[in-house]
């Protein structure tokens, strides 16, 4: 797979701000290069850009995007998750690993026009979910988990253990 992009379609700042922040934050630690939020949001900027700092990666956030504009000028395969598509399981079988990807992901009611333009409308189950759960299920599935623990030279590292916290602040 190449890279995978998440498109955030209906963000409302006051309302969905931790929902999205964990779409964000669930993106990059199961290995997307980034995320569009339709939005402005400043503050969801600057606390994904805070992590990335922290923990390292090259993972980008940008908000405030047309999405009209990015899916339409998007070079790949543009997958939409919705309960009402096909099942994932089916749908990852037929997604080519040569082309970079762009996951929609909707906050409130998403457009018809997401439907007909999405290559592919997918469904993680087909029944009433958080998108937050149907977006790392998809991506955990499509890599194989790979990004899960793989370093990305961080100021700190989380060191997994059985019992308690253990984070490491990596000397530069």
């Amino acid at each position: 797979m190449t890279d995978i992009w998440i498109m955030r379609i209906g963000h409302r700042p006051q309302r969905d701000k931790r929902v999205t922040t964990h779409v964000a934050l669930s993106s990059r630690a199961l290995g997307a290069k980034g995320i569009y939020v339709d939005t402005a949001d400043n503050v969801l900027e600057g606390n994904i850009k805070s992590v990335v700092e922290r923990f390292g990666g090259d993972f980008e956030i940008r908000t405030g995007v047309n999405w009209k504009d990015i899916i339409k000028n998007f070079d790949g395969i543009v997958v939409h998750l919705t309960m009402y598509g096909q099942r994932f399981d089916e749908a990852l079988e037929k997604i080519p690993s040569d082309k970079n990807m762009i996951i929609i992901v909707g906050a409130e009611k998403v457009p018809p026009e997401v439907y007909e333009r999405a290559d592919m409308n997918v469904s993680v189950g087909n029944q009433p979910h958080s998108e937050i759960a149907a977006l790392s299920i998809f991506m955990d599935r499509l890599t194989g988990g790979k990004a899960l623990y793989e370093s990305r030279n961080g100021r700190f590292n989380v060191i997994p253990n059985e019992r308690g916290k253990t984070v490491v602040e990596i000397s530069r």
